[in-house]
């Protein structure tokens, strides 16, 4: 058995669910954890507007007050000429997971997400998203960034995008548990980890599955 984590960096639900699956795993250490990238807003052009920056601001408002992180609100409001693009920072995931396939993906994903909302950072640029992986897998950056800009990480992260909707996922964050008897809905959204806790272990039971 293992967990199926189908989430996106730049999907603020997602950023407040990073904290509560972090939790969730380290009461479930039997469990593997595979992250797949949705691609929420990939391959976005359009500029955000005025409008756009305080719709995000409002889910940014309930995901605060659901998960107690911090968001750096000032830093997307002084942003300019800024498309929100999220298929970048996915594939920095699976750049990660091609680099390093044993690391913990969960505090990689975290790792991005934080740069965005907290430091603020443009992680639809290679170079920072670059970094941030860099730092977390202790790697060199332009290492990093090469991987990043391969045809087969591209390739990779569309099939990551085409997976997460085989598997019926239609909104983020998402929980799977993929076992030998099939794949089963822990959660389709934002939950707290005693929540999650529950749901896997009514799946568990419901199955019949060894915990």
């Amino acid at each position: 058995m293992k967990l199926l984590y189908v989430g996106d960096p730049m999907c603020s639900w997602c950023y407040g669910f990073g904290k509560e699956m972090t939790e969730l795993m380290a009461m479930h250490p039997e469990l593997d954890l595979e992250i797949i990238v949705g691609g929420v807003r990939a391959g976005a052009t359009d500029v955000l507007d005025q409008a756009g920056k305080e719709f995000r601001l409002g889910h940014w408002a309930r995901v605060e007050a659901q998960s107690g992180l911090p968001f750096n609100r000032a830093a997307l409001m002084a942003r300019e000429n800024f498309v929100y693009d999220t298929e970048p920072i996915c594939r920095a995931v699976v750049t990660a997971r091609k680099l390093a396939p044993q690391a913990d993906l969960l505090a990689v994903f975290r790792a991005l997400q934080n740069a965005f909302y907290v430091d603020g950072r443009d992680t639809t640029n290679g170079r920072v998203l670059a970094e941030v992986v860099a730092a977390q897998l202790q790697l060199d950056a332009e290492q990093v960034l090469q991987v990043w800009e391969e045809h087969d990480t591209i390739v990779q992260t569309k099939a990551d995008f085409v997976r997460a909707r085989a598997l019926g996922v239609r909104s983020f964050p998402a929980l799977l548990l993929d076992t030998d008897q099939g794949i089963f809905e822990v959660s389709g959204g934002y939950a707290h980890a005693a929540q999650l806790d529950q749901q896997l272990q009514r799946v568990i039971a419901q199955r019949g599955l060894a915990a």
